[in-house]
């Protein structure tokens, strides 16, 4: 954990301390008023009494892909969902922690899916750059000049349409680099 991490963690496990207890007719009040009111005080409430559980959820799930702060706060805003609906639906107050806990957890899951597919994502994108640039400098060095769309698509055996976007692609993050070493270079000269 970041320095950051177990400062907001410190924070989190404070206030879930300072929290007095509720007891079943306090939440069955508290999301009669959620039902009526919407969000509101009633709603923060029932939200804050579910922290530890969130927090817990988030731990259980430490390793696999996203910071335990980031699935805290998922878990937080998956709990604010789960109580309006848990209230709207007139749920009896002693089985929201357990509708809370089961959908707070499958946000989470899912949470962490959508950042394994997106990583996945990424990093078939860097090997596609590197097997595009690649070929682009043997194609290059065969020809004497920079090949076209139609002779890299030949080349690599993609479609010239997949071509045309890795290129851009490539090229818009080589223009990127390349202006962030100019700035860099000119305020090595301005010191």
């Amino acid at each position: 954990m970041t320095r950051s991490e177990l400062s907001d963690r410190e924070i989190l496990d404070a206030k879930v301390q300072s929290l007095p207890p509720l007891d079943e007719p306090a939440i069955a009040r508290l999301l009669a008023e959620v039902r009526v009111h919407g969000r509101g005080p009633a709603l923060d409430e029932l939200v804050e009494h579910q922290l530890a559980g969130i927090i817990e959820l988030a731990e259980a799930r430490h390793g696999k892909g996203v910071e335990v702060g980031d699935l805290t706060q998922e878990g937080t805003i998956a709990g604010v969902v789960a109580v309006i609906e848990y209230a709207g639906q007139g749920g009896p107050a002693g089985s929201l922690e357990r509708f809370v806990s089961r959908l707070v957890a499958s946000h989470m899951d899912d949470t962490i899916e959508l950042a394994a597919i997106e990583r996945a994502g990424d990093e078939a994108f860097v090997r596609d750059t590197e097997i595009y640039e690649a070929a682009e400098v043997r194609t290059r060095h065969e020809l004497g000049r920079n090949p076209t769309v139609v002779e890299l698509a030949a080349e690599l055996g993609w479609p010239e349409e997949r071509v045309s976007i890795v290129g851009a692609m490539l090229n818009e993050a080589r223009a990127r680099y390349d202006s962030e070493i100019v700035e860099f270079l000119d305020d090595i000269d301005e010191e």
